[in-house]
Parts: structure tokens; C-alpha cells; sequence
């Protein structure tokens, strides 16, 4: 009997395991949001979280810090988690076959259709901002020389200083050599090193171009004037929210919810807020509290 009752009680604890196991990944009333381990999809899951919860029965858990953007996608086709934020040049990491191109739009369309016929993902249209490398000059030398565009720097990269992160310079599609062989540009001097320590360089002026990202805060933070990739040699990265098809299945009002980020988060905007976290050390939650409060998009304290 004892041994039958021991059976018995493992049986039962099996089976609530799981259930609530089915529970927390995407049971019918919570949803899972998977973050990268920078602010700024932090901040965008904050801004989901207050959205989905103030509008729906919904309830929502963020996991942050996953280690990169294909650990994210990983996690969401086995349902680990059901929504996060992607960038459309994610499709040039093999995910599927695509057509070879730079085009914003038909990189996006791409990672729409390929992610959705292989992975049953809904892929929206872009927040407005994309996060891909940018070379960035110092404003006075932008002032000084009229620097808008990349192309604009051709006369002037011999007597000036680019400070770049050093596995840029080893990279074979998108790196340096590629780079001088696209614009016909070369610098004076190129200085790797860590990506944290480049803004520092250009704030002591021992360089005066940085390699940066678009949505960097450092950008803002050192006043650096952001140049135009006009002769596309950089791949784009548009951010985007992400979910898979059958978490839109059963919470169809979440379309709705999604769609009230879309187009509506520029450059600009996402540097300030990844700066007021990155830099003024406030929390993603309180700054994506803020930027809904403040655009008329969430009305309770979150």
C-alpha cells in the first residue's frame, strides 16, 4: 500500500508539473516576451507589457538577457517564448534561401515571408528605426566640412582618425576592406578596439570618425553627428515586433495592441530612450512608462 500510495503521489506531481509547465509557456491568459541583452528590446518589451496588461486579461512575463538575437528566435520556435523584437537583416544569418540585397523594404518583406512560412512567425512592419552599423563624425568636423552623407568623407578620410570595433575590421562582407572597396575611401589612421571605448576616444579627439550603431546612446551622449550610408554598403537592420502566428491565433487582440508601436519609434527616439537607460541609469520599465504616457498610449501607472 505504501508503495502504491508513493506511485500514486509521483503521479500527481508529474502531472501538476506539467500543467503548470504548459502554464507559463503561453498558456491562454500569459504570454512570454524575450529580450536581448541591450536596452533598447528591454525597453520596447516594457512598453508591451504595460500596453497588453492595461488593455487585456493578458498577463505578461519578460525574460531578458538571451545572448543574442538567433538565441531569441531559437527560444520562440520552441515556444519558450511567444513575442521579441527582431531586425529584418537578421535573414543574412541562414535561416533560410533570400535573395542577395540592401534594400530596406525587400529586406524586411523577406524576413516576413521567410520567417512566417518557416518558422510561423508574424513578422510586423518596422517600429521606424533601424540598428546597423553608422560611421559618426564629430560635430564640429561635420559642421566644419559639410559631412551629411559617407561619400561626403572621400576628401577628407586621408587626414582623419577612425576609431572602429575591432571585429569590424576582420569582417568579409561588411567589414573594412569591403568598405574601402565600396566608397573609395581609406583613413589616415584606423584604431580598433572595444565598442565601449570608442566614444571616448572621440570625446578625448584622439579620433574624429566612429563606427557606431544607429540607435547608439553614445551618439547623443558625445554629440556626434550620424552620416548617411548613402551608397548602401551597410546590410539593414529595421526593428520590428515579432510573434508567433499561433499566440496571435488565440489572443487576436494583441494585432491590434502590436500595431499601436509600429511606425511611431524613430532613430532619434529610440537613442534618447536607450540613452536615458544606458546613461542616466533609470530603468527600461520607467522609461517605456514615460514614452506611453507621454504619447497618450497607456493611461493607468503601470
Amino acid at each position: 500500500m505504501k508503495r502504491k500510495s508513493l506511485k500514486l503521489i509521483t503521479a500527481i506531481t508529474l502531472l501538476a508539473t506539467v500543467v503548470l509547465s504548459g502554464c507559463s509557456n503561453g498558456g491562454s491568459q500569459k504570454i512570454t516576451i524575450g529580450t536581448q541583452t541591450y536596452s533598447e528590446p528591454k525597453i520596447i518589451a516594457e512598453m508591451y507589457k504595460a500596453l497588453i496588461e492595461e488593455n487585456t486579461d493578458i498577463t505578461v512575463d519578460i525574460v531578458a538577457d538571451l545572448a543574442a538575437s538567433p538565441i531569441v528566435i531559437q527560444s520562440m520556435d520552441k515556444n519558450d517564448i511567444q513575442m521579441a523584437t527582431l531586425y529584418s537583416g537578421e535573414i543574412f544569418n541562414n535561416y533560410f534561401e533570400i535573395e542577395d540585397t540592401k534594400d530596406r523594404q525587400e529586406v524586411l518583406q523577406q524576413a516576413q515571408q521567410g520567417f512566417d512560412e518557416n518558422f510561423s512567425f508574424k513578422w510586423f512592419d518596422g517600429f521606424g528605426f533601424e540598428n546597423t552599423y553608422a560611421f559618426t563624425v564629430r560635430k564640429e568636423l561635420a559642421d566644419e566640412y559639410q559631412l551629411t552623407k559617407v561619400s561626403d568623407l572621400k576628401n577628407y578620410a586621408d587626414t582623419m582618425k577612425l576609431g572602429v570595433d575591432t571585429t569590424w575590421l576582420e569582417r568579409d562582407n561588411d567589414g573594412y576592406r569591403p568598405f574601402q572597396e565600396h566608397y573609395g575611401i581609406t583613413f589616415n589612421d584606423v584604431f580598433p578596439m572595444e565598442i565601449s571605448l570608442v566614444y571616448q576616444a572621440v570625446a578625448d579627439e584622439q579620433v574624429d570618425v566612429v563606427l557606431a550603431y544607429t540607435t547608439d546612446p553614445g551618439i547623443k551622449e558625445f554629440n556626434l553627428q550620424t552620416l548617411e550610408d548613402d551608397l548602401q554598403f551597410f546590410p539593414p537592420f529595421d526593428a520590428s515586433p515579432v510573434l508567433r502566428k499561433d499566440t496571435l491565433e488565440k489572443h487576436p487582440e494583441l494585432e491590434e495592441i502590436v500595431m499601436t508601436l509600429v511606425g511611431k519609434i524613430d532613430a532619434a527616439t529610440m537613442t534618447s530612450l536607450n540613452y536615458e537607460v544606458d546613461v542616466n541609469k533609470r530603468s527600461p520599465k520607467e522609461v517605456a512608462v514615460e514614452f506611453l504616457k507621454e504619447n497618450n498610449l497607456l493611461k493607468s501607472e503601470a
